[in-house]
């Protein structure tokens, strides 16, 4: 008997497509669609100058059929330097030409490769070598990067592109020129470059939480069938604003981005992450796609300014009162809750959280205040998306079901339910580069295995439990899933993040069990400002003290969690600090890096 037969396998309801969608092949027949559709509507607003105390901002208009246009004359002046079917590396913060130079060179040039603008120097450069790079894109930032990359001599660059116009670099404004200028012929011809849609033409590397990151192959085919699957459930809509904020290299901004632009909406970028309110404010930001930790940190501060106002009581008798109204159709969210609102800018309806999951809390804490989250569940392996929520498909705490074209399934779950979330589709990877080890190890019996763990909930929706490698298994067997207890230990304003893990327990020498520890990571402006815990300088007796009160709070805080749970998920040690943990640029807590 085969093992497709014998293996079990709990599968996964699928959405139906509400709306009717063409499903583009590559990006070039997208970038033709979104020009045709939406044609002189803003595609981008680019701030090319910030308010001062005596001048406004300034801002540029970009239409659909300006992004189409640049893009050929971008690519053909790439065509016509004769950097045709060399590997283009691409690093910088969230941009438009960023968008423009992987559009570019993914329309017949060859193969792009983005890179991860916050990767230290040593694997920066191992990420150009592992990929074969030719020719470096990037922005003025990166300037010192590249130097060093030419001084060191052991990648096989030998173009460097400015996205900024800066000396001794060949750069944007004079290579978009030089294709503005181009012959009707040369950019016909760039139009007809054959493009192997179904082929590796982007290679990502993987934000890993453990270890050296792999490098994915992915097609256009499968990001646009990605696309088409997300835009046929999601509540996206022509005129919204959205915020780009997920970075670009990361394949859930990247297909993101196409997914806004093909839904037709505008695109503006963030200031800064101390800006994000205050963006939202100025551009009338309507959706939002990004990670649980920056909801969730949103969602405090709101919560907080509520609690500083003395609003608390206000806002939940205003709840109670919404709610009751929800159930017989009417629905006041919006102007019940005005002033909270219109800090955000007045315009925030739908948020699309993904890359880990998202504390219930929080989500119901939106919900109650008239904006919509749909949590999704994805991987670079998937280009990204797998499940999501819909507006028709809500259950709190879950990932929801499985998009359109994606058939996904548990494997091999226990007595709790509980397996291992399996998936196969047009979405899936090509395979791990020049890596048939690895690609063997997570593609077995047809199936890409995703490592995480989940079951069900009453709904039929997708919960995950936690990645498989990261179960803390006791001696008599209990499995503890250390992420619901973070979600869990999340929901207390002060802290910023957590970890919890397990630690060998001892008695007379031999190891007992292990322990719960929980690393807890606090706000300090949320004690001092809010808790009224002075904290004083580092090493001030007024320190130590503050710090002694905030851990006897965190004690009873625990404590109450505790009593709630069941003896063995019971957290049993922790430990403070205000030092943020090393992430991945998603937000994941780096785990191997926090226990070596």
């Amino acid at each position: 008997m085969s093992e497709q037969n014998t293996v079990k396998r709990i599968p996964i309801k699928n959405s139906v497509p509400y709306r009717e969608l063409k499903l583009h092949h590559d990006f070039r027949e997208a970038l033709s669609s979104m020009a045709e559709e939406f044609g002189d509507d803003s595609a981008y607003i680019i701030k090319t100058k910030r308010e001062t105390k005596t001048t406004p901002a300034e801002y540029k208009k970009v239409s659909f059929k300006g992004l189409k246009r640049d893009v050929e004359d971008f690519g053909t002046a790439l065509m016509n330097m004769g950097l045709k079917g060399q590997r283009f590396a691409v690093i910088g913060k969230n941009r438009y030409e960023w968008m423009v130079g992987y559009y570019a060179w993914l329309c017949g040039l060859g193969i792009c490769v983005p890179l991860d603008r916050g990767l230290p120097y040593d694997e920066l450069e191992m990420s150009v070598i592992r990929s074969k790079s030719d020719i470096l894109f990037f922005d003025k930032d990166h300037l010192e990067t590249v130097e060093a990359l030419k001084a060191a001599g052991k990648t096989q660059l030998t173009t460097y592109i400015c996205m900024d116009k800066i000396e001794g670099y060949l750069n944007v404004p004079d290579i978009m020129a030089k294709g503005r200028a181009a012959s009707p012929e040369e950019k016909d011809a760039y139009r007809k470059l054959p493009i192997d849609a179904d082929g590796m033409t982007i290679l990502l590397f993987t934000s890993g939480t453990s270890g050296l990151a792999k490098a994915v192959m992915l097609s256009q085919a499968s990001i646009c069938h990605n696309c088409w699957s997300v835009l046929s459930v999601e509540d996206l809509r022509h005129g919204d604003v959205n915020m780009a904020f997920l970075p670009y290299h990361h394949t859930f901004g990247s297909t993101g981005q196409t997914i806004m632009s093909l839904a037709g909406m505008t695109t503006v970028f963030c200031d800064g992450l101390k800006y994000v309110q205050k963006n939202m404010v100025e551009y009338g930001v309507s959706v939002f796609f990004c990670v649980p930790l920056l909801i969730e940190g949103m969602y405090k501060k709101v919560m907080a300014a509520v609690k500083k106002q003395g609003k608390e009581k206000t806002l939940k008798t205003g709840i109670k009162i919404s709610k009751a109204l929800l159930k017989v159709g009417i629905d006041v969210r919006r102007k019940l809750f005005k002033e909270i609102h219109e800090q955000l800018g007045g315009h925030l309806r739908y948020i699309v959280s993904g890359a880990s999951a998202l504390d219930p809390v929080v989500n119901q804490g939106w919900l109650d205040l008239g904006v919509k989250v749909v949590q999704g569940y994805g991987m670079t392996e998937t280009s990204p998306v797998m499940l999501a929520e819909t507006p028709e498909v809500l259950s709190l705490g879950s990932n929801g079901i499985a998009i359109p074209g994606v058939t996904m399934a548990i494997e091999d779950p226990n007595e709790e339910g509980i397996g291992e979330l399996v998936c196969q589709g047009p979405n899936v990877m090509l395979g791990y580069y020049e890596n048939e080890e690895a690609t063997a190890e997570i593609m077995r019996g047809g199936w890409l295995h995703t490592g995480d763990l989940a079951s069900l909930d009453k709904n039929g929706c997708v919960v995950i439990r936690g990645r498989s490698k990261n179960v803390i298994v006791l001696k008599n067997g209990k499995n503890i899933y250390p992420e619901e207890l973070e979600t869990v230990i999340g929901n207390l304003p002060y802290v910023k993040e957590n970890m919890v893990y397990g630690q060998a327990r001892h008695k007379d020498n031999d190891v007992q069990d292990l322990a719960l520890c929980v690393r807890i990571v606090y706000d300090p402006d949320y004690v001092e400002n809010i808790l009224g815990i002075k904290l004083g300088e580092e090493g001030s007796p007024e320190r130590e003290a503050g710090l002694a009160e905030l851990d006897k709070l965190v004690t009873a805080d625990l404590d109450r969690i505790n009593a709630e749970l069941p003896a063995y998920k019971q957290i049993l040690r922790h430990e403070l600090t205000d030092q943020e943990m090393e992430k991945t640029t998603t937000g994941k807590v780096k785990r191997y890096k926090q226990l070596t």
